[in-house]
């Protein structure tokens, strides 16, 4: 079986990019596929005995289905809680796309599917040429955005659907807090305006695997 993938984005951070892929793969492994979270690019890692560590990452990581290093999962770790090209810059890094893709290239051999989550939303920087949307591009993949459910989130998720463009395949409504006022007339307004299906309305505490459609995923 050809390796199949997703490169899952957000209207913003913090929004449930983590939850929703890992809940993807946990639905991807229910379908008896073999598969592997990636995430490229991660800040605010913490300090451990082997190194730097991203609970993002870490989680993506538990949710697949085979063992992999670590460094194969997050290629690109940085302690300061700041938009990547900025941590990257502190330590006098570099972020380039080769590691990134020899990481996909090593995860791809070995699985069916690679959910791919990206940092913070699509335009945010890796270098001063390049940035999510350009990695989302060398990578091949389409796209899932994760559309996190507060005041706001219409104008954020159109405006990323038109950014994200022709690789957009579906979207998520996240719900971050417990409750969002008026969420079922957010819902319907997003349903009639964004340009791709919903693949999901995943509420607050529920687990994201549950909620995804299973018939987008086969």
């Amino acid at each position: 079986m050809a390796t199949r993938g997703w490169f899952v984005t957000g209207t913003d951070t913090e929004i449930g990019k983590t939850h929703v892929a890992c809940g993807l793969l946990r639905l991807l492994a229910g379908h008896g596929l073999q598969v592997a979270g990636f995430k490229p690019v991660a800040t605010g890692c913490e300090v451990s005995p082997d190194g730097l560590r991203n609970a993002d990452a870490l989680a993506l990581r538990e949710a697949g289905t085979v063992d992999v290093p670590y460094e194969i999962v997050n290629p690109y770790a940085f302690a300061p809680p700041i938009a990547p090209h900025l941590a990257a810059r502190e330590v006098g890094v570099a972020i380039g796309p080769e590691p990134i893709v020899r990481a996909f290239n090593t995860l791809s051999a070995r699985v069916d599917a690679v959910v791919v989550e990206g940092a913070g939303g699509w335009r945010v920087p890796l270098g001063d040429d390049w940035d999510m949307a350009d990695l989302a591009a060398t990578l091949d993949l389409p796209v899932i955005l994760v559309v996190g459910m507060r005041l706001g989130c219409i104008n954020h998720a159109l405006l990323s659907a038109e950014a994200i463009g022709p690789r957009l395949c579906g979207w998520v409504a996240n719900l971050p807090q417990p409750a969002m006022a008026a969420l079922a007339g957010n819902l319907q307004s997003l349903r009639s305006r964004m340009p791709t299906p919903c693949l999901g309305v995943v509420h607050h505490g529920e687990a994201a695997e549950a909620a995804l459609d299973p018939a987008f995923f086969p």
